[in-house]
Formats: structure tokens, C-alpha cells, sequence
């Protein structure tokens, strides 16, 4: 088992307390929030291969500041062992952010934004199918607004109908979603430090996005946009899933569950402000995302089945 007393963290690891969660989780939010309305500025002029480079260059640098800082010493690993965290850390980063941000290049960003961030429903989802929570009903049924509640706001959020952008595009949200739900769910089943889990799948990103920029040829950002996308790797993509991972390694349960599911309220709050228009019914679908969210924190922290 690997000795957690150690790392940059330490402070809060030894008050593992409602509070430190709470702080943890609430950072992820807070960063997560902003990537949508960053992001879609940069893809107004850049392509989605340098801005993904960039998001990995970015995250890479966090990732392995954090590892220099920690004097955490390295378990002893079977090639068996190392390939289910490599696996997670993988589909979570890497998964996640590329099929987030060809979704946000096909479609309206503000679609793709809600979609993508509809993984916490889908863990709440998981719960019911192999959780045995104690009130399953209840949390399907609050499940279930949740996601009648992205519909309200995905329809009601521009005077057009639905699927404006590509097919490609939608799928791309859902399965970005998907990874995410699936990192949420594991991470906090296995011993290795967010920074040790993170690293090397920042790096394979690093790899692969720069030789899919450099197929593309295409002069690279500078200045404003060249900060502006390495903060979206520092900070949403590093930062961001360094604090989720700690929150759910501290056991933040429902309490966590509460938080997750106002990143797509918040993140689409910023987007109307930079010009996207919210009506009515977008307003009622926000919401029964809040509502579905609460009913379901508050079952996840009664109950302790969420992971």
C-alpha cells in the first residue's frame, strides 16, 4: 500500500474530514467550470489537435511539479498491477478531454458542454445497476430529472431546434461522459496517487496530440492564446482532476456527488455571459439538475454506496 503522509496534500489527509473533501472537490468545480468558455475561444481560431496539445503540455507540467514535490515512495508493482491504473488514468484523462473537445469543434459548445458533463448522472446510474443502494427507485427517479433536466437546457438554450451540430459530435460528448463516469467510479478503488495515476497518461497525451498537430502543419499559437491554453491544461485538466481524485480518495461519497453535478450549471452560467442565451426552459431544466442532484448526494451519503 502505498504512503499517502507524505505528499503535497498532507495537511488535509490528516483532518479527512467533510471539510477538506468539500474544499477538494469544489476546486475541481470552480476550474472545471471555466474550460468550456476558454476552450470555445481558442477553437474559434485554433484547430482541436494544438489545443489539445497544449491542454497536455499543460496538465504534463502540474502532474510532474506534484510528483517532484511528493517524497512518496514507490510501491513495489507487478506488470499486472501497473496496467489497471495506467488503463484508468488513460480512458479518464486522455479519453475524456479529447472526445470533450472534438464534441465542442462539431457542435454548439453549449450542447456539447452539458452533454459531456453528464457523467455524474451516469454514476449515479452505475450505483443503481451494482451498488444495491438502499433506496434504488429514488435515486433512478432523481437520475432521471437529471437528465430530463440537460434536455430542458440543451433545447431551451438557443432559438433553433436540436442536433445543430454533427452526429459525429454528440457521440463524441456522450462518450467523453462515459470516460469520465468510468474514471470517477475507479479512482477512488485504487492505491495509487492521483499525481503517480495522472503522470504517465498526460504524457501519452502530450505524444499523440503532438504528432496529430504536426500531420495538421498548422502555424502554433503565441501569446494570449498560448497562455490561454496552458491554463487549460494547468488548470482544468491538471489542477482539476488532481483535486477530484483526492476528494473521491478521501472518501467524499454523496457529499462529492453534490458538488460534480453543478459543473455543467456552472460552466453553462459562464457561457451565457460570453454570449450564449439562456431561456425559460433552459432556466427550469438548471433547475432539476440541481434538484436531481441534491436527491441524489443526499442518498449517496446516507447510504455510503458510491465509491
Amino acid at each position: 500500500m502505498v504512503d499517502h503522509r507524505d505528499s503535497p496534500c498532507r495537511f488535509f489527509r490528516h483532518r479527512p474530514g467533510s471539510v477538506s473533501v468539500l474544499v477538494f472537490a469544489t476546486g475541481a468545480v470552480a476550474l472545471w467550470s471555466t474550460n468550456a468558455l476558454v476552450g470555445k475561444s481558442l477553437l474559434a481560431s485554433h484547430p482541436v489537435s494544438q489545443v489539445q496539445f497544449l491542454q497536455f503540455v499543460g496538465a504534463a507540467l502540474v502532474f510532474a511539479v506534484i510528483r517532484l514535490m511528493s517524497r512518496e515512495k514507490a510501491a513495489a508493482v507487478t506488470a499486472s498491477t501497473a496496467l489497471a491504473p495506467l488503463a484508468v488514468g488513460f480512458i479518464g484523462l486522455v479519453g475524456t478531454m479529447v472526445l470533450q473537445y472534438i464534441s465542442f469543434a462539431l457542435m454548439p459548445v453549449i450542447e456539447a458542454n452539458l452533454m459531456a458533463y453528464t457523467w455524474p448522472l451516469m454514476v449515479a446510474a452505475a450505483v443503481i445497476a451494482f451498488d444495491n443502494p438502499r433506496r434504488p427507485v429514488l435515486l433512478g427517479l432523481a437520475a432521471a430529472l437529471g437528465f430530463i433536466g440537460v434536455a430542458l437546457v440543451i433545447s431551451g438554450g438557443r432559438d433553433r431546434t436540436w442536433f445543430q451540430g454533427d452526429l459525429a459530435g454528440y457521440l463524441a460528448a456522450f462518450g467523453s461522459a462515459l470516460c469520465m463516469a468510468f474514471y470517477s467510479v475507479m479512482v477512488g478503488r485504487l492505491a495509487n496517487s492521483p499525481d503517480r495515476l495522472l503522470l504517465p497518461s498526460s504524457l501519452v497525451g502530450v505524444a499523440l496530440t503532438l504528432i496529430w498537430s504536426a500531420r495538421e502543419g498548422i502555424a502554433w499559437p503565441t501569446g494570449m492564446d498560448l497562455a490561454l491554453g496552458l491554463y487549460l491544461g494547468a488548470g482544468p485538466m491538471g489542477l482539476g482532476y488532481y483535486f477530484w481524485s483526492h476528494a473521491l480518495k478521501l472518501g467524499g461519497s454523496g457529499k462529492v456527488a453534490v458538488v460534480a453535478y453543478l459543473t455543467p450549471i456552472a460552466s453553462t452560467l459562464l457561457l451565457t455571459l460570453s454570449g450564449e442565451r439562456l431561456t425559460t426552459t433552459a432556466i427550469a431544466g438548471a433547475v432539476l439538475v440541481i434538484g436531481s442532484c441534491v436527491a441524489v448526494g443526499l442518498e449517496r451519503t446516507e447510504a455510503q454506496d458510491y465509491v
